[in-house]
């Protein structure tokens, strides 16, 4: 049902896709056990996943129940289940007592400098896993049916997606939405932005003939971004 092979390391990413291959739930998935599996998904997105899950079980060969963790993101720890959304080594912790060091703020200036794309900001069930760099790492294309397969797959060797996801370094700190204009014509929208060393760093997806060196007008003219 996933998108990527859950057998072939401890935790792997994945997605749960539409037959249409857009996302339903990005998943983090752990193997705790030989037929034990924990899905972390993102906050609202857990019945989605359960329900989901659900409807494509056969003979009742599996349980699938919900299960409610909170996870604390720790810098250069070895034990708890690794990430790179934040260009560092790290993993989140689950359910445990830890006082907040790193303040959220400094978390997504981190995760956008790490061009990583997050669930309600980059990815929505309107987003291609290749417009936001998912495929590389969630898409397992030697893996099985699954639903989304087919798109995913053709998209990936027949075609290219028209758009897809870059960090940008601003001048100013814009709104989610903004537009982005190269040469006139719009080519863009900023989907998250974080203050960064007297400017602004920020994810966009941006039309792929536009060169990733190109110079941007973001917002209003005067204001302007480089790749």
């Amino acid at each position: 049902m996933v998108s990527n092979d859950v057998t072939s390391a401890a935790v792997v990413d994945a997605l749960l896709l539409t037959a249409k291959g857009r996302v339903l739930a990005p998943l983090r998935i752990w193997r705790r056990a030989d037929a034990d599996f924990l899905l972390l998904t993102e906050p609202g997105l857990g019945e989605v996943v359960r329900s989901t899950l659900l409807r494509a079980r056969f003979a009742a060969k599996c349980e699938i129940e919900a299960e409610e963790h909170t996870s604390t993101v720790v810098f250069g720890a070895s034990d708890g289940i690794p990430t790179a959304d934040y260009g560092e080594p790290a993993a989140e912790v689950l359910d445990a007592d830890l006082d907040e060091t790193v303040a959220p703020d400094e978390l997504e200036r981190l995760r956008i400098r790490a061009g990583r794309a997050a669930w309600g900001k980059e990815v929505d069930d309107r987003v291609l896993p290749a417009e936001a760099g998912l495929t590389e790492r969630a898409v397992d294309f030697a893996k099985g049916c699954y639903p989304g397969q087919e798109p995913i797959a053709r998209l990936h060797y027949r075609g290219h997606a028209n758009r897809g996801l870059r960090v940008l370094s601003l001048a100013d700190l814009p709104e989610p939405d903004t537009e982005i204009v190269y040469d006139g014509k719009k080519v863009g929208r900023i989907t998250s932005a974080a203050a960064s060393e007297g400017g602004a760093v920020a994810l966009a997806y941006v039309r792929r003939e536009v060169p990733d060196d190109a110079e941007l007008s973001v917002g209003r003219p005067a204001e302007t971004a480089l790749h």
